[in-house]
């Protein structure tokens, strides 16, 4: 019996309103909407809106800023927004948020409670760390799981703790509703899911990443984060130095303690997409965020914490609750502070003017950005663009996911609806880079619901019927970020979203690809390609680190769980003479750059009189380092904060005196003018070289489409079930078309394309093929600021522009498929990574895999070799015996990467009948969970 099979048997078939789709062409289920959303587009609550819009690819850029309303699946208090932490002290996000209260700023904080034994999100201690810091910032968790005062541990026993995905999938259903809790008879399996930032009532920020630990980035995603030379260079602080698929986050509230040792493990790459709005638009946005957070406080905090917080205005109310506690002001004040005359949003554009000014940023750094010569009218830089009011922008409309549980409402799955009505009316081509691929060709692939499949389906057969060219894009993870062994029974639950995707897309016998099969259509992959990112890099275990810490007496790991104690705690006591005392220790950076500018410390760093600049972000010395409010002395931190300064001491003034000229990452060599990794120099030994090279794959969280280089959905909806029913997870996405024309090209002729479209569609695509350069993240462009204060900058007309133009020519086609393959070669002779299309069953498995790898578990303890088995490496580093000529040839293949693209393996374990493992009974968690 297949998985499907299973799942259905469990449930034995379902209620008629379970069964509908709800994703549609056309307005099928008008009559189960409330009669005020049918008539507006997509059935949503909101109607077209407009406003200025602007992307962020990977979080580097987008996190280099302040907040005010915060709705988030997950909220890391310690993040932070910039990088270097050891330089970056006032960007983390409590201290920002503190700074924001004491100006009398009210916060307001919407978080999901997790199932604390399923998931390690610590919802908990975001409230408490946030909440303790000012009495202006209010945090909200929802749902509660199970009625005040009722222990499930008791219920159930101890079995309750620590769950795994096998444990989950393999429990009773009573057990699971006791667990999960319900509401209304729902049980609540479902996340408050999106990801939401509101400034002033007047910024937005919103898309696919959240506001907490593993999430920051770069477009070149290091994942070797090892600083041998000066530990203050760490760019990836404590458990943000994250690999899923090696240890899930664990205790996040002890922030800076890791699992992974990051001299021998990589860390896993994020790739995502967020916006920047402001404008008309923004009255939605802060509609649907008033509206979640006064159903949360009629339903719990009102009875629970009488007095505590207060409800939210709707936009167009301006009354005194929207202002901090201790500093009530009038309406015209307060409205005229939300307009740009004094509030959070005029200081935040202001400051990071300012910032931009001090970093070097000047008028002449966008010249060749601002140049439009193929466009139709001439660009200016200083034309009618309204940043502030956001007048006159692009045409954006407000689509969401809920119902009852979540927001108090009927259900509401605009955010599908909106996906199949820009699938079925594309004309030329719809790219999807999406988290999850879970959908449906018709509704005998139930569980399975919703439809986003058919569309695809029925799209390309009309333009094979029609003779016309036509191409779809999926990008998505080949592997769902759970730790372990895929053989393992702990991955029972990451198999079986592997097989919901195989099966929405290739096999169980209604796919997609078989369908266009049965349809005629003898290669889909003329119309069709799904792709996964992977991406590489060296780990500096060079000969500084041995001498380091041979002179020192302390490893590497110690000097670097102080670094990390420090800046996680830095806010909480430390004094001016213990931080400059730091300072002594700076070197320059070796994070990635060529030799012409690797030693350029001006361009890398800044002074002191601008890094520790406490005015500027409105706290002084005596309230930043005030201890007794944080009641936390020298002496209780963990026992051993003294000895473990001392040995940080130690190790960097040892290092000091070490030859240090092994970059701490190489993944610049793969995008556009970087070095060859052949000429990247090694201090070491040939064959220590050899075993720092690791790889593993670019975790894809985003949740975009883009069609025709004209319209974008992008927002906080996967492509699966939980996201786009409305019934479960809840959700918000934006589709915006427009507003500027663009002269194009589509199939080799002249087109006229939306500017941000297509400037989206064509950054991705070049960040993917290796087209960008390396970016640094102390070095921000004007595409780092809120689109209040620019909009996107994008070097038009370029040569690798150029490449990417046109995604229907031969040539970009060809381009695209050859670096797909070029990469996806290297990548499995090189690191053997599964999912592989030479895997197609469980043996194969291990002879690829299984017999080359220490491989990782669930349970966070590496399987350590038996005897016979010495010749095993560590997960994710390069499989010796492909390369009997050493490092040098290996280095020649590597060179051939660019970019991150490879293709998805289709036909990994195809020769396997049931992935999720033949004879085992799943529960109804699969469905309910995973779809």
């Amino acid at each position: 019996m297949g998985l499907f099979g299973k799942v259905e048997a469990f449930f034995g078939g379902g209620e008629e309103e379970e069964r509908h789709s709800h994703s549609h062409s056309g307005y099928q289920c008008d009559e189960l909407h409330p009669e005020e959303h049918t008539a507006n587009r997509f059935q949503s609550f909101a109607a077209p809106s407009s406003g200025n819009i602007k992307w962020f690819v990977d979080g580097c850029s987008y996190f280099w800023a302040e907040s005010i309303y915060i709705l988030d699946w997950w909220l890391s208090p310690e993040l932070y927004l910039r990088r270097p932490p050891s330089r970056n002290e006032q960007y983390r996000l409590d201290v920002m948020l503190q700074a924001a209260a004491e100006r009398g700023v009210k916060v307001h904080i919407i978080v999901y409670k997790e199932v604390e034994a399923a998931l390690t999100l610590d919802s908990a201690h975001t409230k408490h760390a946030l909440e303790k810091l000012h009495p202006n910032i209010g945090v909200f968790r929802h749902p509660d799981h199970a009625p005040a005062g009722y222990d499930i541990a008791s219920e159930i026993g101890n079995s309750f703790k620590n769950l795994t995905n096998f444990n989950l999938a393999t429990m009773s259903k009573d057990t699971l509703k006791a667990i999960y809790g319900a509401a209304d008879d729902v049980v609540l399996y479902w996340a408050h899911h999106e990801k939401l930032l509101v400034v002033d009532r007047n910024l937005v920020f919103m898309g696919g990443l959240d506001m907490c630990f593993g999430r920051w980035d770069t477009n070149s995603h290091p994942i070797a984060d090892a600083h041998p030379g000066n530990v203050d260079n760490i760019i990836f602080p404590g458990q943000d130095y994250n690999n899923a698929r090696i240890f899930d986050f664990a205790d996040v509230g002890n922030w800076d303690q890791n699992q992974l040792d990051r001299t021998k493990s990589s860390r896993m790459g994020w790739s995502d997409v967020a916006l920047s709005m402001n404008g008309p638009i923004v009255s939605d946005l802060v509609s649907h965020f008033v509206d979640r957070w006064n159903f949360m406080y009629d339903a719990k905090y009102n009875a629970k914490d009488p007095g505590k917080y207060v409800r939210l205005s709707m936009p167009g109310s301006y009354g005194s609750s929207q202002r901090g506690y201790e500093q009530e002001g009038s309406e015209e004040q307060e409205y005229e502070e939300r307009r740009g005359g004094g509030g959070m949003l005029s200081r935040f554009t202001d400051s990071l003017a300012d910032e931009m000014g001090n970093l070097g940023f000047s008028e002449g750094h966008r010249s060749h950005h601002s140049h439009r010569s193929h466009r139709s009218g001439e660009y200016d830089d200083e034309r009618s663009y309204d940043r502030r009011s956001g007048r006159g922008g692009a045409r954006i409309q407000l689509t969401r996911s809920c119902t009852k549980w979540s927001s108090g409402h009927a259900t509401e799955h605009s955010i599908a609806n909106a996906y199949v009505s820009a699938i079925t009316n594309a004309r030329h081509f719809v790219y999807i880079e999406n988290q999850f691929f879970i959908t449906a060709t018709s509704d005998e692939q139930r569980p399975v619901s919703n439809k986003i499949g058919a569309a695809i389906v029925d799209r390309i057969i009309r333009a094979y019927e029609e003779g016309q060219p036509f191409k779809v894009w999926v990008v998505m993870p080949s592997v769902p970020a759970f730790a372990g062994d895929l053989k393992s029974k702990e991955a029972l639950g990451t198999r079986a979203i592997m097989e919901f995707q195989y099966n929405s897309i290739s096999r169980g016998g209604h796919s997609i690809i078989q369908k266009l099969v049965a349809a005629g259509i003898e290669n889909p992959r003329e119309y069709i390609g799904f792709y996964n990112l992977r991406n590489y890099d060296r780990i500096n275990t060079s000969s500084t680190l041995r001498q380091a810490e041979s002179r020192s007496g302390v490893s590497y790991e110690d000097a670097r769980r102080y670094h990390d104690d420090y800046v996680n705690e830095e806010r909480y006591g430390r004094d001016d003479e213990e931080r400059y005392e730091r300072d002594r220790y700076s070197r320059d950076d070796r994070y990635g750059r060529g030799d012409e500018d690797r030693y350029d410390r001006d361009r890398y760093s800044r002074g002191d009189e601008d890094r520790y600049d406490q005015d500027r972000y409105g706290r002084g010395d005596e309230d930043r380092y005030d201890r007794d409010r944080y009641d936390r002395g020298d002496e209780d931190r963990y026992g051993r904060r003294n000895e473990d300064s001392s040995n940080y001491d130690r190790y960097q003034r040892q290092a000091q005196s070490v030859p240090d000229d092994t970059l701490d990452t190489v993944s610049a060599a793969y995008m556009k003018n970087g070095p060859n990794i052949s000429d990247i120099p090694w201090h070491g030994a040939p064959e220590d070289e050899f075993n720092a090279f690791v790889s593993e794959q670019l975790y894809i969280h985003t949740k975009l489409l883009i069609a025709d280089d004209r319209l974008v959905i992008c927002g906080s909806a996967n492509l699966n079930d939980r996201s786009q029913l409305g019934t479960h997870d809840s959700e918000i996405a934006v589709v915006v078309e427009g507003p500027t024309t663009l002269d194009s090209y589509m199939n080799g002729e002249r087109y006229a394309a939306s500017e941000f479209a297509a400037s989206l569609r064509r950054q991705i695509f070049r960040k993917h093929l290796g087209l960008l350069p390396d970016q640094r993240w102390d070095q921000p462009t004007k595409n780092w600021l809120p689109v209040t204060d620019a909009p996107n900058e994008y070097d038009w007309g370029s040569s690798a522009d150029r490449l990417v133009e046109d995604p229907l020519s031969p040539d970009f086609l060809n381009l695209w498929e050859d670096v797909a393959h070029t990469n996806t070669k290297v990548f499995s002779r090189a690191f053997h990574p599964v999912p592989d299309d030479r895997v197609r069953t469980w043996d194969d498995y291990d002879e690829f895999f299984s017999k080359h790898f220490i491989i990782p578990t669930a349970k966070g303890d590496d399987k350590k070799p038996k005897d016979g088995e010495e010749g095993k490496v560590p997960y994710g580093h390069v499989v010796r015996e492909e390369f009997p000529d050493g490092v040098e040839e290996l280095k020649d293949w590597l060179g051939r990467i660019r970019g991150n693209l490879v293709n998805m393996p289709l036909q990994f374990l195809i020769d396997v009948e049931d992935i999720a493992e033949e004879g085992l009974t799943l529960n109804g968690l699969t469905d309910e969970l995973y779809t």
